[in-house]
């Protein structure tokens, strides 16, 4: 069985695949076009292969909004206008969630105008079919659940009565990291001081982003890498919190710092001792089709 949440710009969600709103068909799970760029030289065999570029994913669903017999023409009208209202393009890009039995994945999109309702055969007194056309400008599917890799391997702890075990563990300032979708996929980077001039590099790709800043004890450092979303906030020990993307060394390179497909060796380090600190990473795959 299958459905769609859509959850808009608000915070509203819709569900589509059960009372009242019964998914009908869902298309676009895959179906994405994609754009081969490609250069020819004279007297050259066929052409070179420059890029290959995918294109916006389209996403029709066809819907059937229904009432019940103690129910009338009035309660689909009243479903018919919360739909459109949850949908309403105006409200900028949501997220769509879709399930079936063994998966879910989740897409940012946007609706591509108010949702169809025929009239004539597309409607009765009880019953009122729809469609809806989501557009989707970053064309991959996204794993649900993310991954976050946690600062320390655990090794054994200490039980001790009335109070709580104390822990004991290595903490992994270097990690191998597989990415195992389909695309390269933006990382979130959690650090927190004491650290002088903190970085982050990825060894397998050879790319960085080091903060040329001294990170003091209860202060946090969030990068996100998303090209979308790209940013560097500074979180003081009051829990304040501001953009200090001014603070990236020249060479860093923060909307492009992903995980590549297959193994990335993820390493942190700084200027001083980071024994003590915390680094965390999360992420999500990317899927092209679920």
């Amino acid at each position: 069985m299958e459905k769609l949440i859509y959850t808009n710009a608000l915070g509203v969600s819709i569900e589509i695949g059960g009372p009242p709103f019964y998914l009908q068909n869902v298309e676009g799970l895959g179906d994405v076009t994609a754009d081969i760029q490609t250069q020819k030289s004279a007297y050259e065999d066929g052409s070179t292969l420059l890029d290959v570029i995918l294109n916006n994913r389209e996403i029709p669903v066809d819907f059937v909004i229904a009432a019940n017999y103690d129910e009338t023409y009035g309660d689909v009208s009243e479903r018919r206008a919360l739909m459109a209202k949850v949908l309403n393009p105006k409200l900028g890009v949501g997220t769509l969630r879709y399930e079936n039995e063994r998966i879910v994945r989740i897409i940012k999109c946007i609706a591509d105008g108010v949702p169809l309702f025929p009239d004539k055969e597309g409607r009765s007194q009880r019953l009122q079919k729809g469609s809806i056309t989501f557009i989707a400008p970053s064309v991959y599917w996204e794993s649900l659940n993310i991954i976050e890799e946690p600062p320390y391997i655990p090794l054994f702890k200490f039980p001790f009565s009335g109070t709580r075990p104390f822990k004991t563990g290595l903490q992994q300032d270097e990690r191998i990291i597989t990415n195992d979708g389909d695309a390269e996929t933006p990382l979130y980077v959690e650090l927190q001081g004491p650290a002088t001039n903190p970085r982050i590099i990825n060894k397998t790709t050879g790319k960085y982003i080091k903060v040329d800043q001294d990170l003091l004890i209860g202060e946090t450092m969030i990068i996100d890498t998303n090209p979308d979303t790209a940013k560097v906030i500074f979180i003081d020990v009051e829990g304040n919190a501001r953009n200090v993307v001014h603070w990236l060394d020249l060479g860093s390179s923060l909307a492009s710092f992903k995980l590549q497909i297959g193994e990335n060796r993820i390493a942190y380090v700084a200027d001083s001792d980071i024994r003590n600190n915390t680094f965390n990473l999360t992420w999500r795959k990317q899927y092209n089709a679920v």
